[in-house]
């Protein structure tokens, strides 16, 4: 291309192809001669989420790709930090955005209601693509009227979700990224051993403070004792691998042993250097989880508020499905988890010097 060429101007109106995007807002109370007022605001509305769900997409796919490279270097992962604060952002403003929709009474959204059927929010081809590039698998989902979500779909779009689903979500290449992580095999420490060490003494030190208190009472230390577990309750599975393994085969854990006890160490060391930036990766997963179910719960609330317990326009249970998907449909809670193994600074195992050295930026310099 000629220099020229590529520089060429470009108005404003023909650069966002502005014609094209507010001739598309076509309410069809009007079309049907009852033209509703709020159904502008209803269209508007609903097409903004799916320009949002296209950037996230392109955030997801970016990050993805990063991801996929056999070696993630640091430089890629700030890349990836940050397109992960983007999606967080964007899903923010979409929960924001409901206020808008909310200026809209039952009674307005009544008086075109009946010209939706047998359209639903549950047939957004892109809400879906962002579900399963992150990882919510079909077995962890609601289904609809008891079959798979993908009957909502045409067979095309059906077989671009099952092309998602079949390349590796963010959750399985978080996962193995996390398995590669070079800090459990540092000579001269041995992590798993010294965490061990550190929870039993926590728990015997917090045991026989317990036992020693003199504003307890007997029930209230037998309490606060069953509460405080031991090195075989909470604890258990990530100091056992068979155990974890037991958890996820019955579905109650899902990220793999090595990829937790990685998370577990990039948590508790979060304030060393290079373990900075992953420490922010995971944090960001599990915000944009938090968000997503946030959002899940406002859209409940807003569809309780329009319409009470009446049937959804697409012919589910309309609130309650909402709301039970957003519990349901979380995909990092291993990483929400990892707060319950958390032992306080206090009681962390000292890295020896060489060790703290390489946690450091020496790590990425590669100087002595």
């Amino acid at each position: 291309m000629k220099k020229e060429e590529k520089y060429t101007t470009i108005h404003y109106q023909n650069y966002l192809e502005l014609d094209k995007l507010l001739s598309i807002q076509n309410n069809r109370s009007a079309a049907l001669g009852e033209n509703a007022h709020d159904e502008t605001l209803f269209i508007i509305m609903h097409q903004v989420y799916e320009l949002w769900f296209k950037q996230i997409m392109t955030e997801l796919d970016s990050v993805c790709a990063l991801f996929r490279e056999e070696r993630v270097d640091e430089d890629n992962m700030n890349t990836v930090l940050l397109r992960l604060k983007r999606i967080s952002t964007i899903i923010d403003l979409m929960i924001e955005q409901i206020k808008v929709m909310e200026t809209m009474t039952p009674l307005d959204f009544l008086d075109f209601r009946d010209y939706l059927f047998p359209a639903s929010g549950f047939q957004s081809m892109q809400f879906r693509m962002i579900e399963s590039t992150l990882g919510l698998r079909e077995g962890d989902r609601m289904t609809y009227h008891g079959k798979s979500y993908k009957i909502a779909f045409t067979e095309p779009q059906q077989a671009r979700l099952e092309d998602i689903e079949n390349n590796g979500s963010l959750f399985e290449l978080v996962e193995r990224w996390l398995e590669r992580t070079p800090f459990l095999q540092l000579e001269g420490f041995d992590f798993l051993s010294e965490y061990r060490q550190s929870v039993h003494h926590m728990i015997e030190r917090e045991r026989k403070n317990i036992q020693e208190s003199e504003y307890l009472t007997d029930r209230m230390k037998e309490i606060r004792l069953k509460m405080l577990g031991d090195s075989n309750s909470y604890f258990k599975h990530v100091l056992s691998r068979e155990e974890h393994e037991r958890l996820i085969a019955e579905g109650q854990n899902r990220l793999s042993y090595d990829a937790t006890i990685a998370a577990l160490l990039i948590n508790l060391y979060r304030d060393k250097p290079i373990l900075n930036i992953p420490f922010n990766l995971l944090t960001e997963l599990t915000n944009i989880d938090e968000l997503l179910t946030t959002w899940r719960y406002r859209h409940a609330q807003m569809v309780m508020r329009m319409i009470g317990n009446k049937i959804g326009t697409g012919g589910s249970s309309g609130h309650d499905y909402l709301a039970a998907t957003a519990e349901k449909h979380k995909i990092f809670k291993d990483l929400h988890n990892i707060s319950s193994l958390l032992i306080s600074r206090s009681e962390l195992p000292q890295l020896p010097e060489d060790v703290a050295k390489k946690l450091g930026f020496y790590f990425s310099t590669g100087r002595a």
